[in-house]
């Protein structure tokens, strides 16, 4: 499948510019509603980085939140995040210098072909170990999603923006918006949706969430923001009918609505790496064809319709979404900006760096 390309304007004053006096940028390669990321050169290491600059706001926030990222991303190291090298700010933009992840994008790689069982659970294991590793250090991510995870050469998967990531103690403080949910509908957990408190049990729906999509090559939640965050509350995932059975009880686990019945990211860890969680009763032929075909998403039944008040609507969905209505209440976060136009790039590092507006 080709992927279209899809066209940004970048900030000409900022490419092929100095950064600090150390960081040359020379490729814009994604954007998101709060900061661009370059490919650029660090002049005194003389070795290719990754370099996320906010845009202005006028207001303090935006240093207030390249600083939060700074110190969160610090604290962790492992193999499935993206390291942090450096922080500061130039002419009143503060950024941050990052490992460059060359390779694409988990959201482009399920756009060309859905994952084998083998493939998820190998993708999932790393990922679901990378969140434990952010869990274990008090943090939420609460933005996972395929356009968030980077796949180097040896698709080995890179959880990054943590953009809107706080720490667990934190999340109950008042959002940053008045009346706003962070994060991307199509993958918020329900309690999330509810804005509700936001734990590390929101992450795993969100992961669990992904890995559903590398099957069956569709997003399970889609349409407009308030339509998929209110679908959530509507069903469950539905799981396509040849899935192994073991990899299955895990992903309607890790999906289920009551974040109590989720197991933890290190658990889901270990399953995933298990060999026999993408092992299949009896396996039926599997091939290029069959993975086309669960990509087109033959398995996938029919939606009923989500939007508020239409068929299929739920009594306590209808109940949410006049309440949302009501409250003014709107989704900030990743709500999927458009990558940089053209080809993709072989580097790319960081995503988009989509956060919330």
């Amino acid at each position: 499948m080709q992927v279209p390309a899809r066209p940004v304007h970048p900030d000409v004053t900022w490419t092929a510019r100095t950064v600090a006096g150390r960081y040359r940028l020379d490729v814009l390669l994604g954007r998101g509603g709060a900061a661009d990321v370059y490919e650029a050169l660090d002049l005194r290491l003389r070795r290719p980085v990754a370099v996320k600059v906010f845009r202005p706001t006028g207001t303090r926030r935006t240093e207030a939140q390249c600083d939060e990222e700074a110190r969160l991303l610090a604290r962790m190291h492992h193999p499935g995040l993206v390291t942090l090298y450096d922080t500061g700010s130039d002419a009143g933009r503060p950024f941050l210098v990052m490992r460059l992840v060359r390779g694409t994008t988990l959201q482009r790689r399920i756009a060309r072909l859905a994952l084998t069982p083998a493939e998820t659970c190998r993708t999932g294991a790393a990922l679901a170990s990378a969140l434990a590793h952010v869990h274990g250090h008090g943090v939420v991510h609460r933005d996972v999603k395929p356009s968030n995870i980077l796949l180097d050469r040896e698709d080995t998967p890179h959880l990054t923006d943590f953009g809107i990531s706080r720490r667990v103690e934190a999340v109950d403080k008042p959002p940053e918006s008045a009346g706003a949910l962070v994060g991307t509908a199509s993958y918020m957990a329900p309690e999330q949706a509810l804005g509700r408190r936001t734990e590390p049990a929101a992450d795993v729906y969100s992961l669990g969430l992904v890995l559903l999509e590398t099957l069956k090559g569709e997003a399970e939640y889609g349409g407009a923001p308030l339509e998929a965050a209110l679908a959530h509350l509507d069903r469950p995932p539905v799981l396509p009918p040849d899935l192994p059975a073991e990899l299955a009880r895990l992903l309607a686990a890790m999906t289920a609505r009551s974040p109590e019945a989720r197991p933890e990211a290190a658990a889901c860890a270990r399953i995933l790496a298990d060999p026999r969680t993408a092992v299949r009763a009896s396996a039926p032929a599997h091939g290029p064809a069959s993975r086309r075909t669960r990509a087109q998403g033959a398995h996938r039944p029919r939606r009923a319709s989500a939007t508020a008040g239409g068929p299929g609507r739920t009594g306590p969905a209808r109940a949410v979404a006049a309440t949302l209505v009501t409250l003014g209440l709107t989704l900030t976060g990743s709500m999927g900006s458009a990558p940089v136009g053209g080809a993709m790039p072989h580097s790319y590092a960081n995503n988009r760096s989509e956060e919330s507006a």
